[in-house]
């Protein structure tokens, strides 16, 4: 038996192994909420178990995990139908897709407020807050626009962060192969209607490369108050962020440094009308030639701002959801020039609720785009419950988005972008069955598809020839999503997903595309989070990737922490297959890594 054979059995007999303990012992680790206990915000007019939403939308728990999990992108992989496109370890550079859209073509929230970058796409998940503020993401997959505005054509995913339930100090500090060293901090009070959490987090890496090194730093402050108004949230986060970029954007020795600031502040009027109001400012330093700055470099900085107000009628046993949103953003580059433009939108949205057998939800959106025109973005879903544990569900949606300014505007050697660019339009059908025969069994199946006009591409004719943004004129894909997802207790959770899809390269005419097919066309995930014994929390999660026209790859992560006591000790596995990959044209990622430290707790459990 080979190495990869062994350590994919050693896999699978430490998961029957943990499987077939006593499920009497209560080990001190979270607790994994049932299907019925789960609720959710996204894509919805008002929070709803996850058992009553029409859409799809897949839970992805991070806090009581977080020692066990690197990065972000981390967590989302662990939907099949997410796609991370890592430019590096910790997590320094990725792109997310959600069914196979383009990085761009998908949507990033916190707290449901946008948080894609007008710039470039590449940085939407620049995100400042430290991964130790993360209670979970829920990933809405499909055609979104009529909650979410523009980029919303695969989906969206909402980081929340953390709540606290109860004052608490973590301190956590670790290092490993490839020169890595990782520090993180969170500290929450909690005082009656009260509470402040404070996280920072530093990761670096001298890199498994030359040029592929790292230094990841953030950190946050989330003040929350309860009034008779309603709940008052603060929250401020800033994050620095500075990595080698070797063949990241070409055949070029690169570097590049983010840095991001968020300020949001949201106010509950009374229980049906809430508002927030969130200012961001990034920059962006990239030198083309590392070591040789002055040849061709490129400073960036973007500043954007954005409101929102919603108000939640109920009327009987339904309701209807309005708001409004504005928004703007403004860059000052080296390379792209000035430029600003500006957003309105008035949407609402009807929930349908009064019926036991069937729910429905209508929505429509109306957007005004400074210098352009305006979008008209309607969704409607419907689910019918065929018996109390099997329901159908099923939807259309319209969606949109606008380029970036490096769509627009960008120059270097190897790439060029279009101001001639027209915003993408897109049109997205589902429909599958969803049956939960136990409130911890869920068994799931979504056939879908999006068809995408004037779709926004980087292609060549030749690849001795740069790439330059183009409009195709028209791109469909179909796809298949399916999951099952069983809890066999409080403390277990067993997950296996996977997506197929096909994108029609019809518009390419021989052309060479960059980003639109670089989608794979299956990936499979499976994922095991529970106890072994009463104070150990194990996480692994083995995925098989087949991107289109290549051939697939299976990559193994596991890690293991003590979840009692004030001393924590931990170890992570990253790629114990030792799988060489890449997830970027030319890009490749790193091989099998280890990482152990210890965590201080007090306060927690």
């Amino acid at each position: 038996m080979n190495a990869r054979s062994t350590i994919l059995a050693t896999f699978l007999l430490a998961t029957a192994v943990a499987f077939a303990q006593n499920s009497t012992s209560q080990p001190i680790i979270p607790s994994i909420p049932s299907i019925e206990d789960t609720v959710i915000v996204t894509g919805t007019t008002d929070p709803l178990p996850l058992k009553e939403v029409d859409r799809t939308v897949v839970i992805l728990p991070i806090a009581g995990r977080e020692i066990l999990t690197p990065t972000l992108n981390d967590a989302l992989r662990e939907d099949p139908s997410v796609d991370i496109r890592q430019r590096g370890a910790g997590g320094a550079q990725a792109d997310l897709s959600i069914r196979g859209a383009t990085f761009a073509q998908s949507l990033v929230l916190l707290n449901g407020l946008r948080m894609n970058d007008a710039q470039a796409a590449h940085n939407n998940l620049d995100l400042p807050v430290p991964l130790t503020a993360i209670d979970r993401v829920e990933v809405l997959h499909g055609a979104s626009s009529t909650f979410y505005g523009a980029d919303a054509i695969g989906g969206v995913a909402n980081v929340r962060t953390i709540t606290p339930r109860a004052s608490e100090f973590r301190l956590a500090a670790g290092g490993g192969n490839f020169g890595s060293d990782e520090e993180r901090l969170r500290a929450g009070l909690l005082r009656g209607s009260f509470s402040e959490l404070v996280a920072a987090e530093r990761s670096r890496s001298t890199g498994f490369l030359p040029d592929r090194d790292y230094r990841s730093e953030a950190a946050s402050a989330d003040t929350r108050l309860h009034t008779a108004l309603g709940d008052s949230d603060l929250l401020l986060a800033a994050s620095d962020r500075a990595f080698g970029a070797d063949q990241f954007y070409g055949n070029f020795p690169s570097w590049e440094r983010l840095k991001g600031w968020f300020g949001a502040l949201s106010q509950q009027f009374g229980k049906n009308t809430d508002a927030a109001f969130a200012y961001r400012r990034n920059t962006d330093n990239f030198i083309l030639f590392r070591n040789q700055p002055a040849i061709y470099a490129n400073n960036h900085a973007t500043t954007s701002w954005q409101a929102v107000a919603r108000r939640v009628e109920s009327l009987h046993s339904n309701t209807l959801a309005y708001g409004a949103e504005a928004d703007r953003d403004h860059i000052d580059s080296t390379n792209l020039g000035t430029h600003s433009r500006a957003r309105g939108a008035l949407y609402a949205d009807f929930s349908l609720r009064a019926y036991s057998r069937v729910t429905a939800s209508f929505g429509a959106r109306e957007e005004i785009i400074e210098g352009s025109h305006a979008v008209f973005s309607p969704s409607a879903s419907a689910a019918w419950w065929i018996t109390p544990s099997l329901r159908l569900r099923g939807g259309a949606a319209h969606a949109y988005r606008l380029p970036t300014y490096t769509d627009l505007y960008y120059h270097d050697p190897a790439n060029f972008g279009n101001p001639h660019l027209k915003p993408e339009s897109a049109w997205n059908v589902e429909a599958g069955p969803e049956w939960t025969p136990t409130p911890r069994l869920l068994l799931s199946s979504t056939v879908f598809y999006r068809r995408v006009s004037n779709g926004i591409d980087y292609v060549r004719a030749a690849v001795d020839q740069p790439y330059f943004a183009t409009n195709l004129t028209q791109i469909s894909f179909v796809g298949v999503e399916s999951t099952v997802q069983y809890a066999p207790s409080t403390h277990q959770r067993f997950t296996l997903g996977w997506t197929a899809l096909h994108g029609d390269q019809g518009s390419l005419t021989g052309a060479t595309s960059k980003y639109v097919f670089a989608h794979p066309s299956q990936n499979a995930v499976v994922t095991w989070t529970g106890a072994l014994g009463k104070e150990l929390l194990i996480n692994s999660s083995l995925r098989v990737v087949q991107r289109y026209a290549a051939d697939p790859y299976p990559v193994l992560d596991s890690g293991v922490a003590r979840s009692a006591g004030r001393i924590r000790p931990y170890v992570r596995f990253a790629n114990l297959t030792n799988t060489a990959y890449q997830e970027i044209f030319a890009v490749p990622m790193p091989g099998r890594s280890v990482v152990a430290g210890i965590e201080f707790a007090t306060g927690a459990r």
